[in-house]
């Protein structure tokens, strides 16, 4: 009998009266049972975290560097189980498995580094005006409150770091809402919380079904919130609480625009494989996963093949398998829906130059030409393993073509061109600008989140602690400046 996965209330484990099943995409198999808390439960959760929110916001920067440094430590030490726990729940392959455990852990080491730096105050002198005279001003900065935490399923471990190290480096009590899809990578990491000093409360991690969410949403004792996710129900949160702090990491449906001069053998290899290993890694399931190509004219017929061979190489099957490079989607329903997009999409008159078959959750990775402007796939975010490919003429018309979209998250530019970079970072309307790589391309210490529909605020270590805080001024006077 399958032993049920208890939750985190306030830093220590609990069960509730019911349990749900989590299940492997690739095979089907169960992976645990995990108990959900009850109402009850939820609000002993959330009225510790708001009970201890000054005593946390007060804590040395040394306890929480302390605590963040053993986390990272714990996960160094159990890659191995914890990249197999990913790849079971979440299907994706092993060596991705393992490189997102190799994030989080940086991610706990960066967040360690930023609670011993954060906060140091800034001296501002006032007497620059007579009315001034004698003044200083030192700025701190002091946690809004209680942040909610709510992870989606593609990244089940490093997402879920994004919220949680940030909020104890910043010293902001967390109740973090796990993906229902794959909470158990996320339970795992509380094992690896309640083994420090972290104040009793300062942390819960809660395993709560969607529908019973807007509660939580609603509740003033939670002022911030972090939600990574779809479009759709981000900005159904932020327009359903507009006086709380909303950071949204949302969707996108990221562009690689190669221009002219990325033209010798050398360099178009390069972009095809790069532009068919990141439009397929987590089979697709990354808001920077390239989804569109979108190649200057002079280039494009030797590009394209390049980018449909290295597509086929990719090597699609068992998670579990080393050699794996593409696993299953989330859910057979998912893999439907890219099914369906790409079959639009056909019917409209788009070539299909490779993949476009669909087993189960998985869908072989595919190649797309000529999409008609109205299908589907070439304005929504597929979130499958599924790329286009756009011949353009010129700079100008590569760099509009990024634009026309209702998201901006990230972009990747192949160009040897200082002068276009620069161009490319004032014309395009995203939140990074990739030179000379994939949009896919993420640093978890850089400020990371996108324009337009693609999200509000910025995620990477120190810039969510930001986002966690606010700033205060002390005016001190009578000073002999």
């Amino acid at each position: 009998m399958t032993s049920i996965h208890a939750f985190w209330l306030a830093g220590r484990q609990a069960t509730g009266e019911e349990s749900f099943d989590v299940t492997a995409p690739w095979d089907g198999g169960l992976v645990g049972k995990v108990s959900v808390p009850t109402a009850d439960q939820v609000e002993e959760a959330v009225a510790a975290a708001y009970a201890v929110r000054d005593e946390f916001a007060a804590t040395p920067a040394h306890v929480r560097a302390a605590a963040l440094d053993h986390v990272s430590r714990r996960l160094t030490e159990r890659t191995e189980e914890i990249a197999r726990l990913i790849r079971a729940e979440n299907g994706k392959p092993i060596k991705w498995a393992r490189g997102e455990v190799g994030r989080a852990i940086s991610v706990f080491r960066f967040a360690a580094e930023e609670a011993r730096r954060f906060n140091g105050g800034e001296a501002q002198r006032l007497d620059t005006e007579a009315g001034g005279q004698g003044r200083l001003a030192l700025t701190r900065r002091f946690p809004k409150g209680v942040v909610l935490g709510i992870a989606p399923f593609n990244f089940p471990l490093n997402l879920v770091s994004h919220k949680v190290a940030p909020a104890i480096a910043a010293g902001a009590p967390i109740i973090l809402k796990p993906a229902p899809a794959t909470p158990l990578s996320a339970l795992l990491l509380g094992e690896l919380l309640a083994e420090t000093d972290l104040p009793a409360g300062s942390w819960s991690i809660l395993p709560v079904p969607n529908e019973a969410m807007p509660p939580l949403v609603q509740d003033e004792r939670l002022p911030v919130i972090s939600f990574t996710g779809s479009e759709k129900v981000g900005y159904a949160i932020m327009d359903s609480v507009p006086r709380k702090h909303c950071t949204l990491e949302l969707g996108g449906n990221g562009a690689a625009v190669v221009l002219a001069d990325w033209a010798s053998d050398e360099d178009l290899d390069r972009a095809a494989n790069r532009i068919a290993t990141f439009s397929n890694y987590q089979g697709g399931q990354s808001c920077i996963s390239v989804q569109r190509v979108i190649a200057d004219a002079a280039v494009y017929d030797r590009l394209l093949p390049r980018i449909v061979a290295a597509v086929e190489a990719q090597v699609s099957g068992d998670p579990s398998d080393e050699r794996t490079d593409v696993g299953p989607l989330i859910s057979e329903d998912a893999a439907r829906r890219v099914e369906s997009w790409v079959d639009e999409a056909v019917r409209g008159g788009a070539q299909l130059l490779a993949g476009g078959k669909r087993e189960g959750t998985s869908y072989a990775p595919t190649v797309l030409t000529d999409v008609p402007a109205d299908a589907t796939i070439a304005h929504e975010e597929v979130f499958g393993p599924v790329l286009t490919v756009q011949r353009v003429e010129g700079e100008e018309a590569a760099f509009a073509a990024v634009n026309d979209s209702k998201y901006g998250l990230q972009a990747g530019v192949f160009t040897h061109d200082v002068q276009a970079a620069f161009r490319a970072h004032r014309a395009l309307e995203v939140g990074g600008v990739v030179i000379g790589d994939v949009p896919s391309y993420r640093a978890d210490q850089m400020p990371y989140g996108g324009a337009k529909q693609s999200g509000v605020g910025r995620e990477g270590v120190r810039f969510a602690m930001d986002d966690y805080t606010y700033e205060r001024v002390l005016i001190l006077t009578g000073l002999a400046l």
